[in-house]
């Protein structure tokens, strides 16, 4: 299931190219000096990779919570239903409702804290804009937090995080030192294939909860993702 989150990285990357591009493509980096970019971008992935792992834990203990209540087959069930639903549901949908609007205010403090930071290169400026660029509201990042749910342990819903970040590194490394490096058409398509992959994700964590006895893929044991330090006879 890990795996799963490194491959929903890698694809949703592109995805992602289109909505934090622009962010990547603005970084305060040295353009004559290639050494020290590249720890400039490293340390701008730091940042994002660090709010990636802060929300895991978060709902890495939501879902331990749910672990402890003895819902795991159920949650991991469920979580694997909401990820199809938000992919086949029409965005339109959606739209109808604003469900953004009681945090908008701290987006947008987000965002005016974001800009500031674009006004130096310093490491310590290149880490912020990772860090709050990690905050913006993503549904890419949403689908990914699913998978931390499920995970059941916070430490695990942290490394599922940390995966899904390494996923999206290659792309948005990339985006800036070639700017035009893939074309919109050839973008498209692969953004194409974002849906299904979600959907074949949630897929798994359905055959997960249901424990049909299938190695690696539904294991027929209660403890699908935490194993039990002891076990009694």
């Amino acid at each position: 299931m890990l795996l799963s989150a490194l491959l929903f990285g890698l694809i949703s990357s592109f995805h992602c190219i289109g909505m934090c591009g622009p962010i990547a493509m603005m970084l305060p980096v040295e353009r004559n000096n290639p050494a020290k970019k590249v720890t400039q971008i490293i340390t701008y992935h730091l940042g994002r990779l660090t709010a990636y792992a802060s929300i895991g834990l978060v709902f890495g203990l939501i879902g331990r919570g749910f672990y402890l209540a003895g819902i795991q087959q159920q949650l991991s069930i469920f979580i694997g239903l909401l990820m199809i639903l938000v992919v086949l549901i029409p965005e339109r949908i959606f739209a109808k409702y604003n469900f953004s609007q009681p945090v908008f205010r701290l987006i947008s403090k987000i965002k005016t804290a974001l800009g500031s930071q674009f006004k130096n290169r310093s490491y310590q400026s290149l880490f912020t804009i990772g860090l709050l660029n990690g905050l913006l509201p993503c549904g890419m990042v949403y689908v990914a937090l699913f998978g931390a749910i499920a995970m059941q342990n916070a430490g695990l819903g942290v490394l599922y995080m940390l995966l899904f970040g390494l996923g999206t590194i290659p792309m948005m490394s990339a985006v800036v030192y070639v700017q035009s490096f893939i074309t919109i058409s050839v973008r498209n398509k692969i953004q194409k294939a974002i849906p299904y992959v979600a959907v074949c994700i949630g897929v798994l964590f359905v055959l997960r909860g249901l424990g049909l006895g299938i190695p690696y893929v539904s294991p027929s044991n209660m403890s699908l993702f935490v194993q039990e330090s002891a076990n009694c006879h």
